[in-house]
């Protein structure tokens, strides 16, 4: 009942009234990065979700897209903003996935969607990720952030999945708030490229 109908609703109640909340926060961060950026502030990237299917997950872009001389983009340290490490640190670069989940790509607590790159490389258990709706926070993120290894944070998101209830949601969302409020860093994204030489090494 939870898993497959109450969630959802949960999720839209909570995520549309989060984000008329912070719509004047939308607003300014959406502003400003049009000047700090010089470009487009909203950052768009596909990502698997429920049975796999793609869609964009929205970010507030915390780079610019300043390229070398060779015309390749300059390395991340380079293009990462004073301000866009305030909108990391704060979680505030999260602030446009509430649109994922009002449109029903995401819910609020799920598995983080990694890179479609890696759709290969899961084990037939690590793919139960993709039966339910992947999340703006997860138990992965509360559960030792980076300092746990790929292994073990896949291994949490398939705990989460054979293990959903309201309760479980509830708690995930009440650390969450108080990592957000520590200024602790959840965000999984930030990490990810290790995953391409970790499952390099593992399917070599």
């Amino acid at each position: 009942m939870y898993k497959h109908f109450l969630k959802r609703v949960i999720d839209l109640v909570l995520s549309v009234t989060g984000f008329l909340f912070l719509i004047p926060i939308f607003i300014i961060i959406y502003i400003v990065l049009i000047f700090v950026n010089r470009g487009n502030p909203i950052f768009l990237q596909p990502r698997p979700g429920r049975k796999e299917k793609v869609f964009n997950i929205m970010k507030f872009k915390t780079m610019t897209d300043e390229k070398g001389s060779d015309g390749k983009l300059l390395p991340d340290d380079l293009r990462l903003t004073l301000f866009g490490k305030f909108l990391r640190k704060t979680s505030l670069d999260e602030i446009p996935q509430l649109l994922n989940v009002i449109k029903g790509d995401m819910s609020l607590v799920g598995p983080r969607p990694l890179r479609v790159r890696y759709l290969p490389y899961y084990t037939t258990e690590e793919s139960i990720r993709h039966t339910v709706r992947p999340g703006i926070t997860g138990l992965a993120q509360v559960s030792g952030r980076n300092a746990i290894n790929w292994d073990d944070k896949l291994q949490k998101d398939v705990d989460y999945v054979k293990n959903l209830t309201l309760w479980l949601d509830i708690k995930i969302l009440l650390k969450t708030v108080k990592k957000v409020f520590d200024s602790s860093d959840i965000n999984l994204d930030n990490s990810e490229d290790a995953l391409d030489t970790y499952r390099s090494l593992v399917n070599s």
